[in-house]
């Protein structure tokens, strides 16, 4: 599956994983260094590069290698939100080189502020989920604990703590992936869960024909032909306590709510830049599907499936929109979609890379976007010994897909983030700034309802609005 990652890459949408941390404490280089020399390169993968011969792809040492050529320091002019944004932009659009191993950061020092940490790797070292959990193996809770022993090369006790904060993380914050994953599994393991195995037999059948026959979403302005010039954007974090109270009111999960007002942002997007949209308009986003133990120590590879998320952007009333949210996402639990996706692209690996080709663009144009949901810890973290204030992740797209969405929650709050092809998204900060106004809507509508009105069942579609008298645009 790695090699089919490495196949994927093309100058318009590279294969390449993109992060940012930004610290909330000082943090001198060195500091840094010493710990990536220490604990990071212990992970093989980041000591090596891909070599290719008649018999394929081969992860062998690099000879030559520096940690120097791979951890830079750069010093911006200005401290501001828009000088990071633009420095990453710039990053993004430099190609690896493939002659080492296939990764680079950067230790960002800003005037009067707080550094940051901008990083980019490939895809074919191991997918976002992976690489969350090696970076977060990095880290300690903030403060660190005050017993603790340095970890030996043999020692894994080291890791224990962190695996523990992992596994708790994965059970309770956003992880949209994890949740299908782990019904489809349920499923898989369990053929009582699905009533009896020839049911489950059967929606593995209904599964693979739904991935052949999928048809393509809604054209829209996000749809087309990328050109390779990446921009990002993301928001402030919103505490999900903020979010707990509403989703009780509406019966809906943190994801169903989550995602909601993503839609509802693209929704006020598209309309902004005249798109016209159906009631049943749909956009359509590839949901990468962490099929890895969360309990297990963290590895690097590809080990992830694909679920196809319909995105009901024609739906005007903000309620609505949660109510079918949560309809589709309970028909996706317990489906197979995301295991056979995965078995589709470790098939692809070896295939002649015309075949792949031909295959991957047929997928990637039935969606729109790539959506990631990723844990963090739930409470906050220091790496080399400086708390880590925001953290950020954007995994790449394929075919033409010109968008990636990203909703990582961390330290109690829920992060939403846009990579977007400025070809198809000039200005990906408007949709992300639509985000905020799209839950405050949902929360307006909740607090001019009549006391004890929640107090049983939730409400039907459309009930809140008709008793209000409210029209959405």
């Amino acid at each position: 599956m790695d090699r089919a990652w490495l196949r994927m890459d093309s100058p318009r949408n590279p294969m390449v994983i993109v992060g940012l941390f930004s610290f909330a404490e000082p943090l001198a280089f060195g500091q840094l260094s010493r710990l990536f020399a220490q604990r990071l390169l212990r992970f093989e993968r980041f000591r090596q590069r891909v070599e290719e011969d008649v018999t394929g792809h081969w992860w062998v040492d690099d000879p030559s290698f520096r940690l120097s050529n791979h951890l830079k320091r750069v010093r911006l002019d200005d401290a501001g939100e828009a000088a990071l944004r633009e420095h990453l932009d710039r990053l993004a659009a430099q190609p690896l080189d493939f002659s080492r191993p296939l990764w680079e950061m950067h230790f960002v020092e800003r005037p009067g502020a707080p550094p940051a940490m901008a990083m980019r790797i490939h895809h074919c070292i191991a997918d976002g989920v992976a690489l969350v959990r090696v970076m977060l193996a990095l880290a300690a809770q903030a403060p660190p604990p005050r017993r603790r022993k340095r970890a030996g090369p043999a020692d894994e006790s080291a890791w224990q703590a962190w695996l523990d904060a992992a596994a708790e993380a994965a059970r309770s914050s956003l992880w949209l992936g994890g949740e299908l994953w782990a019904e489809s599994k349920r499923t898989l393991e369990e053929p009582g869960h699905a009533l009896d195995l020839a049911r489950a037999g059967a929606r593995v059948v209904a599964d693979a024909v739904a991935i052949l026959a999928m048809t393509s979403d809604t054209p829209t302005s996000l749809k087309g032909e990328p050109r390779g010039i990446k921009a990002f954007a993301w928001n402030d974090p919103l505490p999900l306590d903020e979010l707990k109270p509403v989703c009780r009111a509406l019966g809906a999960s943190l994801n169903d709510l989550v995602l909601a007002c993503v839609t509802g942002a693209l929704r006020r997007y598209l309309l902004q830049r005249g798109d016209a949209l159906a009631p049943d308009a749909e956009f359509r986003a590839m949901v990468p599907v962490n099929l890895r133990d969360p309990q297990a120590e963290p590895t690097l590879g590809n080990y992830f499936g694909l679920a196809p998320l319909v995105l009901p952007i024609g739906i005007e009333s903000p309620i609505e929109r949660v109510h079918e949210i949560r309809a589709r996402m309970r028909e996706l639990r317990g489906g197979f979609q995301p295991a056979l996706a995965f078995l589709l692209l470790a098939l692809l690996g070896p295939l002649p890379a015309g075949l792949q080709t031909v295959v991957l663009e047929y997928l990637a144009g039935k969606a729109s976007a790539v959506m990631t949901n990723l844990p963090g810890p739930t409470a906050p973290v220091q790496l080399a010994g400086a708390r880590i204030g925001r953290m950020l992740f954007w995994v790449p797209q394929s075919g033409d897909i010109g968008v990636g969405i990203a909703i990582l929650s961390y330290a109690g709050a829920v992060q939403f983030s846009i990579r977007a092809d400025t070809a198809l998204c000039p200005d990906p900060q408007s949709i992300v700034d639509g985000f905020a106004p799209e839950f405050e809507r949902l929360v307006l509508t909740l607090a001019m309802l009549p006391n004890g009105m929640l107090a049983g069942e939730p409400p039907a579609p459309g009930e809140i609005e008709s008793m209000l008298g409210l029209q959405w645009a």
